[in-house]
């Protein structure tokens, strides 16, 4: 109850049986590969945004890409903490919009149990373990993604971070018995920048493409916690009808799976985040008949196949 009425969450899936991050990877590729009847081979990168990879190297996306088939794909990991997804769509949208690339795969996902200290209830309710996967293509239609706004802020390491494990603190065992391996993070610091900074960067995405709130079908927030999107909807003056959330029962990150939703013919969805000292924000284009009110999109997003746990 207490978990329930501060941030929102009814449930998490945890991940077991010894299984790691590239695991929920694998089945989420698998099950996209089949819902899209492409080739493996014809997959010429996977990229996968995580901050809990199986291992500090090899990539835990050359271990999905062997394990998946993609024997022709490149393969690198992105970090970038809860914006990772953002991140993920805008890198490999610039690898299609380069020419040299037809089709990425991308993966978003985190085994954060494997990094929540559980004898902290400000942090360990907020977290669980999930992964979702998109095909992103080159397309003539009128959809795809838009334009993406992208930030970072070095200023917050203090308030959110893993305090040991990298190379400015190196395992020992008084950081394994600190908990200094497991999230830290200063959580009225991080409500306030989150709810100030999701909302500058939606705001201005809408602006300079010209449109108005009124054009977004849809704003798909970051879910971490139900009183930061609350704040977020308020300061951004759209009504709550407009705002998809599934923070009682998934994953803590953005709305992968919702990206499908919507049944208007001009449907903008508009997806924040911000979290570990970044933010961002992706537009993304469902469908559009008036070619004048947009920058032409060149990419078609699957989305996506979120593993149940």
């Amino acid at each position: 109850e207490w978990i329930m009425s501060r941030v929102g969450i009814k449930e998490r899936r945890v991940l077991k049986g010894g299984k790691a991050m590239s695991y929920m990877g694998i089945q989420a590729v698998n099950d996209l590969i089949r819902k899209t009847r492409i080739e493996p081979e014809s997959v010429e990168g996977i990229i996968c945004a995580t901050s809990t990879g199986d291992y500090h190297f090899p990539p835990t996306a050359s271990i999905i890409s062997y394990q998946t088939g993609c024997s022709k794909a490149f393969a690198f990991d992105l970090q970038a903490a809860c914006s990772g997804f953002i991140y993920l769509l805008e890198t490999a949208a610039n690898y299609i919009r380069s020419g040299r690339y037809k089709r990425i795969i991308a993966v978003a996902g985190d085994m954060m149990t494997a990094i929540t200290n559980y004898t902290d209830r400000t942090t360990c309710p907020l977290f669980g373990d999930g992964c979702g996967a998109g095909l992103i293509e080159s397309t003539n239609e009128s959809i795809g993604i838009l334009d993406s706004i992208l930030r970072s802020d070095g200023s917050g390491l203090p308030h959110l971070l893993m305090k040991a494990g990298g190379s400015a603190k190196m395992p020992s065992y008084e950081t394994v018995d600190n908990h200094e391996h497991t999230v830290y993070q200063e959580g009225k610091v991080v409500f306030k920048r989150a709810v100030s900074e999701m909302a500058d960067v939606a705001a201005e995405i809408v602006e300079r493409n010209g449109l108005k709130k009124d054009n977004i079908d849809w704003i798909i927030p970051h879910q971490a916690n139900m009183r930061i999107i609350d704040a977020g909807e308020r300061r951004l003056e759209v009504p709550i009808e407009k705002v998809l959330i599934n923070i009682p029962r998934w994953f803590h990150g953005p709305v992968k799976q919702e990206l499908r939703r919507g049944r208007r013919q001009n449907s903008y969805r508009m997806i924040p985040s911000h979290g570990s000292k970044l933010s961002g924000c992706l537009l993304v284009l469902k469908k559009h008949r008036d070619l004048s009110l947009r920058r032409a999109p060149v990419l078609r997003v699957t989305l996506p196949v979120c593993k149940k746990l």
